[in-house]
C-alpha cells in the first residue's frame, strides 16, 4: 500500500482507496483520522498521564522523565548513553541535553567507558538512590491511581499492546 493510498470517505469507511492526485483533506476526514489513529491516542494519553505523575513527583523535585531514567540505572549496570538512547527509544542528543541536569545536580555521574574511549557511560549516585528511593511511594500511589481507572485486566492488556507497538519482547 503506498503512502497515498490511504482515502477516507467518512469515519466508517476508511483505507484502500487511491487518493486522486488532487486530494485534500476535508475536516471530516482529518477528524476521522485523529479519531482512528493510534499515534494520537497514545501521545494524548502519555501526555496527561505523564503530567499527572510530574505533579506527583514534584514534591521531591523530579519528573516523570527524570524518574524514569533513574528506574532504568537503577536495574542497569552503568549503561552506555547509546544503550540508554536506546532503552528510552530517545535519539542520543535528546538524552545528553536532558542527563546533564541530573548530573549536575548529583543524581548521577557520567564517565568514559574504560574499553572505549568514545562511550560514556552513566551510573546512579547514592544520592540518586535515595531519590528514587524517596520517589517510589509517589510512583506507587499514581500507579493505583492509574490501575483504578483501567481495572488490572486493561492495564496488563494495555501494556501488552504498547510493547507490541513498540516491538518489544518484555511486558
Amino acid at each position: 500500500m503506498s503512502a497515498r493510498s490511504i482515502y477516507i470517505l467518512e469515519p466508517a469507511s476508511v483505507w484502500n482507496h487511491d487518493v486522486p492526485s488532487s486530494f485534500k483533506l476535508t475536516p471530516v476526514a482529518a477528524a476521522a483520522i485523529e479519531q482512528a489513529c493510534i499515534c494520537v491516542a497514545v501521545q494524548r494519553a502519555a501526555r496527561v498521564i505523564g503530567r499527572e505523575f510530574d505533579a506527583a513527583f514534584r514534591a521531591v523535585g523530579l519528573s516523570n522523565w527524570q524518574f524514569t531514567l533513574l528506574t532504568v540505572l537503577a536495574c542497569a549496570d552503568g549503561p552506555t548513553m547509546r544503550e540508554l538512547a536506546d532503552e528510552l527509544a530517545l535519539d542520543k542528543s535528546t538524552l545528553t541535553a536532558n542527563i546533564k541536569l541530573l548530573e549536575r545536580r548529583g543524581l548521577i555521574t557520567i564517565e568514559p567507558d574504560p574499553d572505549d574511549r568514545r562511550a560514556r557511560r552513566v551510573h546512579l549516585t547514592e544520592v540518586g538512590r535515595a531519590r528514587l528511593d524517596e520517589t517510589v511511594p509517589l510512583w506507587e500511589h499514581m500507579q493505583a491511581e492509574c490501575l483504578a481507572r483501567l481495572g488490572e485486566a486493561n492495564a496488563g492488556s494495555l501494556r501488552r499492546a504498547l510493547a507490541k507497538l513498540a516491538d518489544r519482547d518484555q511486558v
